[in-house]
């Protein structure tokens, strides 16, 4: 079974989300159990026929404990993509190939985390012990230097690009102004009713220069979910289905999390246009296709390769897509509609997908008119994946 063999062969039929708050008052089990019910309840599924659930790393809830509290029967596949946000788009991927080769029939994509209340992402490294693992031992070289936080780790990569291409901080400016306009109209977004300027941002606190405290995504309280079937399932079923066209994940030589910088240049992102180059191939769709974008916004920084490295600007020539207005509201790609990691919730990337859904089947609260496809980006710096979801 090749690559375009996959696409459009399954669906996302249901979709389920918890409010988004600073403190959700809950357990993150309960979380990933309400988004999961309401999921199935979305696409009218009875939560025994489920047979396959993924999700992916930083995730406290086991898919073991999921499964149990949805009242599941019995459970033939289950996988959990390490990466954290880079994953966000991979266990798409992986429900893909598990209902097309008949190793699953439905398949629940969830995330749920109290990121807020009960621990900081955004928090430092310092003070860290060493400790013997692999995985971490990286951090001994950058901690001495200051370099302790996610915000910190995109700086450095942020002042190169800056630096090479011209890009300043009014223009990771725009892309906040967007996201945030974005989510002052979506009921749902933390930020609903708080639209900013662009002098807010650029009087906004720094973080780790050229970042200020705007151009950084937000600590989430809340859950996502959403049911996958095969396209034959998917005629039976009371929800208009959105299609995955295309899903990927892929890393690239040298790469570390986040502080790959040791790489010839640290101005791209080469892992995510490893995925952007799958996505297409699958598909048989181009940048041209698609109608509206999730570009992971984690850090305002990485829109900008990002946009480079899935071919909607040429190389170093993002500053003038979102100069131009392109990525905002009334512009040619509008990208992050529901208001963004910055505006809506910081859920790892899952509220980005759903977002896409909403869009095809026309009841995004910021629809684009005329969604024939989307695009999906996942966290970056890291090995990351994507996906396009569309119509049939």
């Amino acid at each position: 079974m090749g690559m375009n063999s996959l696409s459009s062969q399954v669906a996302i039929v249901g979709l389920g989300a918890t409010e988004f708050s600073k403190d959700s008052g809950r357990t993150e089990i309960r979380l990933a159990t309400e988004a999961v019910l309401a999921a199935l309840a979305d696409a009218g599924i009875d939560p025994a026929e489920v047979d396959g659930l993924c999700t992916y790393s930083v995730d406290n809830n086991p898919e073991r404990e999921v499964f149990r509290q949805i009242g599941g029967k019995e459970l033939k596949f289950f996988a959990r993509t390490p990466e954290g946000g880079g994953a966000a788009c991979a266990p798409f991927l992986h429900g893909m190939m598990a209902i097309a080769t008949g190793v699953a029939n439905v398949v629940v994509v969830y995330r749920a985390m109290n990121e807020r209340s009960w621990y900081r992402f955004g928090a430092g490294m310092q003070g860290k012990e060493a400790d013997p693992f692999f995985e971490t031992t990286n951090f001994g070289y950058y901690i001495p230097h200051g370099l302790v936080s996610p915000a910190s780790w995109v700086a450095m990569s942020a002042q190169r690009y800056m630096h090479e291409f011209g890009a300043t901080s009014e223009d990771l400016g725009r892309i906040a102004v967007a996201a945030r306009d974005f989510a002052a109209t979506n009921p749902k977004a933390f930020f609903y009713g708080k639209p900013i300027t662009l002098e807010d941002h650029q009087n906004s606190r720094w973080i780790a220069e050229p970042l200020r405290l705007l151009d950084c995504c937000q600590e989430s309280d809340g859950a996502v979910a959403m049911v996958l079937v095969s396209r034959e399932y998917a005629k039976k079923l009371k929800q208009t289905p959105v299609f995955l066209k295309a899903a990927a994940q892929g890393t690239y030589e040298d790469q570390q999390m986040m502080t790959s910088y040791y790489r010839g240049s640290i101005t791209g992102l080469p892992e995510a246009g490893l995925v952007a180059r799958q996505l297409w191939q699958m598909s048989g769709l181009s940048p041209k296709d698609v109608q509206t974008a999730v570009i992971y916004d984690h850090f305002t920084p990485f829109v900008l390769p990002q946009l480079e490295e899935y071919g909607f600007a040429g190389r170093g020539e993002a500053k003038y897509f979102i100069r131009e207005g392109r990525h905002a509201r009334g512009g040619d790609l509008p990208i992050n509609t529901h208001g963004g990691q910055l505006g809506e919730a910081y859920i790892h990337g899952m509220n980005g997908v759903a977002e896409a859904v909403r869009q095809v089947r026309g009841d995004a609260v910021n629809q684009v008119k005329g969604v024939k496809n989307a695009l999906v980006t996942a966290g970056t710096g890291v090995p990351t994946s994507g996906l396009i979801v569309g119509q049939d």
